[in-house]
């Protein structure tokens, strides 16, 4: 193979005037023998451009994860490109050399690679990777460990999720690995530079990798296991370098001396969590566990408390180092050994430590003012919750008073303290209704403070809807919310509640401040029954109101609100359902439309359609009403289906359900033909969702349905696909009731296809069936076919 040919078309590829005659060539040469280890060897040379080296390392990675795997195909259908195991034999062989010596850019991609080779060829194919990699590791050389860490990385990432019985093969080679690992690891501990400590990083991903999931004592034994955690609690404990102040506070998280220490903390948290606790653990850990805890507790709490001393000390700790801390101490508190050694500390740690986190920060305010709606986002984001230190106060703070009793009321004492101070300082009366607001469900479940919350919230939280400062107006909702259960005497305090909740929606000019009066109108709804009256007549501009700060923000947490709201009050939007459904349908397809944040914008985009569909059934008994949402709603149906938006498939076939049960139009007669459509295309996954529709076409309008030979034809030919391609027998029971339905509803009028229906059952019975309700569902649709179709009866 012609190196210097494949180096030109990749140049090629990076010139937008030659990038589709140089695709088109790859896509020609690929298929050849040796091209693949070719472009190994063109992307390992020095002296190229590194533009080109990265396009041919993409190109490579890209091969590799579609064609490596041995191809599947039916007999008599043509044998599918794979890279050939020639090619595959040479590749094996070089890797992780290549890995080894590649500069980082290239490295990535090529770590990539590993992973999908180690997936489909270890340890059948490819033993030699664990020899290779050992090789590295026992060079003394330290710029050879980098990479071969990588590579051993790409191998523990494989098995990382597998079950204990399916990890055999990595369990035999981390035999050897494990130990060599270690030693890196004791070798680098002493060298604060920046390259030991991404290695001596690498080598801890390596051990949370391995143990995450399955902790394998029969690969470490205790005395090991005790070098390990003598290590990590080393790296947990050593102080971080003094230039590293010399970065942004903002950068200091991705610097690799943060980095490691978050994953020191990591394993010690995770490994507690799930192996060390002898309450919780599975009866395999058992024995374990009461070993981890009594000889590891202190040491470990030593190093987690000087963390929290520092933190305290106003010395920066990163955000992740300190949620992961404060996630230990959480789990500590429940178990009895752990407890003793935190008492002494553990009211020092609620003033000092989550009190401050608490309360509203200079970085709140900064977002704050300058993007509410990022302020919003990142409030309302459970992936945010993860990982943010705030949320790990919070749950610190609601485990230590639920389990340790006293130290509800010392908390109260010192909450009610700050709180009562005058001239208290706006922030730290922020924190102070945060932990609150936190402790809600414990304070309503002890007599003593759930007879003074009603007091309480008159006295301290309605002032608060008065406040010039946005953020405690935003807090007052907040913890209306959280004692949203509160059993009101007063009925001028639910009355003044619900009024400061609503004006809040209604006129607040932060939109923060809007977001959590409406979480707090759906708490009161769902728990207060006189809420309900008190908040109709202002139930119409509530909810255009909402529909307005649902599209501003993609809230999926607003749109779960206006589920609540459309249910509750039918009736009284019943003259604006219209507007209501062109407004959610116009959200839909803006938030579709934005290019960033995929994920979390699929998930709004999930609860606008939930929302649509509550107003169509709650609509449904209004047929003039239904004629208008239905051509807005099926703009939103059309949309998802004729670009392939998978992600929405479910929603948008739930959506026809709803809009076919009483009544189909020629438009969703359409739909009918686009459904038959997308499953042919790529709908074959979704026949469970798409059964309820299909039922209502043949039941709600049997004539319609047998107007056009189309429907019928579309109708069995997704059937007859079910039952005869290799499909779940879930799928095969609704494809067997569909077709004792379409006999039922179409008695005497599709004569000409009971023979061939009858024949499918019947040759569908004859092949294997595992499950006793598809057995069933065939004898019983055979049965059905054969009385109702056969004889008339």
């Amino acid at each position: 193979m012609d190196s210097r040919k494949i180096i030109d078309i990749l140049r090629g590829t990076i010139d937008p005037n030659l990038r589709q005659q140089a695709e088109e060539e790859l896509t020609q040469m690929k298929k050849i023998i040796g091209f693949t280890p070719a472009l190994l060897q063109v992307v390992m040379m020095g002296e190229l451009d590194m533009p080109v080296r990265q396009a041919g390392v993409i190109y490579l990675k890209n091969m590799v994860a579609q064609y490596w795997k041995d191809a599947e195909y039916e007999c008599g259908e043509p044998k599918p490109f794979h890279i050939h195991e020639q090619d595959r034999a040479m590749i094996r062989d070089a890797i992780v050399d290549a890995v080894v010596h590649a500069p980082d850019l290239v490295r990535v991609q090529l770590a990539v690679c590993t992973y999908q080779m180690v997936k489909h060829d270890f340890p059948g194919r490819w033993t030699t990777i664990v020899d290779k990699i050992s090789i590295y590791l026992q060079n003394p050389d330290t710029s050879l460990w980098n990479g071969s860490l990588l590579c051993l990385y790409q191998l523990v990432k494989n098995f990382e999720y597998k079950k204990k019985e399916d990890r055999g093969p990595l369990h035999e080679a981390m035999r050897m690995l494990l130990p060599m690992c270690y030693e890196r690891m004791v070798h680098l501990l002493p060298d604060p530079s920046e390259h030991s400590t991404l290695l001596q990083k690498l080598v801890l991903k390596i051990f949370y990798a391995l143990t995450q999931y399955h902790l394998p004592l029969e690969l470490l034994s205790r005395e090991q296991f005790t070098e390990w955690m003598e290590v990590i609690r080393q790296v947990a404990d050593r102080l971080v370098p003094d230039q590293t102040l010399q970065v942004d506070e903002e950068e200091r998280p991705d610097l690799p001396w943060w980095k490691i220490k978050k994953w020191a903390l990591h394993i010690l948290a995770r490994i507690f969590e799930r192996y060390g606790c002898p309450s919780t653990v599975s009866k395999e850990y058992k024995q374990f566990a009461v070993w981890f805890i009594k000889t590891f507790t202190q040491g470990i709490l030593q190093v987690l408390m000087k963390i929290l001393d520092l933190y305290r000390n106003k010395i920066y700790i990163s955000p992740r180092v300190l949620q992961q801390t404060l996630h230990y101490l959480e789990q500590g508190v429940g178990q009895s050994i752990a407890w003793k050694l935190l008492k002494p500390h553990m009211l020092s740690v609620v003033q000092d430590v989550l009190f401050p986190l608490m309360c509203y920060s200079d970085s709140d305010q900064e977002l704050w003012n300058s993007d509410p709606y990022e302020y919003v986002r990142v409030k309302f984001d459970i992936y945010e919750d993860l990982v943010s230190p705030v949320t790990a106060a919070q749950a610190l703070l609601l485990s230590t008073v639920r389990k340790r009793k006293e130290m509800l009321e010392k908390t109260m004492i010192f909450l009610m303290q700050v709180l009562t101070t005058p001239n208290v300082d706006p922030r730290h009366k922020d924190g102070v209704m945060h932990m609150i607001g936190t402790m809600g469900g414990v304070l309503l479940k002890k007599k003593i403070y759930k007879d003074q919350m009603e007091t309480m919230i008159a006295q301290y939280v309605f002032p608060e809807f008065q406040s010039p400062f946005g953020f405690m107006r935003a807090r007052a909702c907040w913890i209306l919310q959280n004692f949203d259960e509160i059993r009101f005497k007063s009925d001028q305090n639910i009355m003044a509640a619900m009024n400061c909740i609503q004006n809040s929606l209604l006129n607040d000019h932060d939109l923060p401040v809007k977001v959590e009066a409406a979480m707090a109108l759906s708490a009161f709804l769902a728990s207060q029954n006189k809420a309900e009256k008190i908040v109709e007549p202002n139930i119409r501009p509530i909810v255009q109101e909402l529909l307005k700060v649902i599209k501003e923000t993609e809230n999926d947490d607003l749109t779960n609100v206006m589920c609540k709201i459309v249910t509750t009050y039918t009736d009284q939007l019943t003259p604006i359902a219209v507007e209501m459904c062109t407004q959610l349908a116009a959200t839909f397809q803006q938030v579709v439309d934005a290019e960033d944040g995929a994920d979390e914008k699929a998930i709004t985009a999930m609860g606008l359609l939930s929302t649509i569909e509550t107003l169509i059934n709650c609509m449904e008994e209004n047929p003039k009403i239904m004629e208008q949402i239905e051509p807005i709603t099926l703009q939103v149906v059309g949309l998802i289906l004729t670009k392939n938006v998978m992600e929405f498939y479910e929603e948008a076939l739930a959506l026809i359900y709803s809009l076919t049960s009483t009544r189909i139009s020629p438009d969703l007669w359409k739909c009918f033909e686009m459904m038959y459509q997308m499953f042919r295309n790529d709908g074959f996954d979704y026949f469970t969702e798409m059964m309820p529709a299909l039922h209502n076409y043949v039941t709600v309008d049997p004539d319609a349905f047998l107007s056009n030979e189309a429907h019928l034809f579309g109708y069995m030919k997704m059937c007859k696909t079910i039952l005869t391609q290799d499909c779940s027998e879930d799928d095969e029971c609704h494809a067997a009731k569909l077709l004792e339905v379409v006999v039922l509803q179409c008695q005497g009028r599709i004569n000409q296809c009971l023979g061939s229906i009858i024949q499918l059952v019947v040759e569908r019975l004859l092949r294997e069936v595992k499950t006793t309700e598809l057995r069933t569902m065939l004898l019983q649709a055979s049965l059905f076919i054969c009385t109702i179709g056969l004889f008339g009866f």
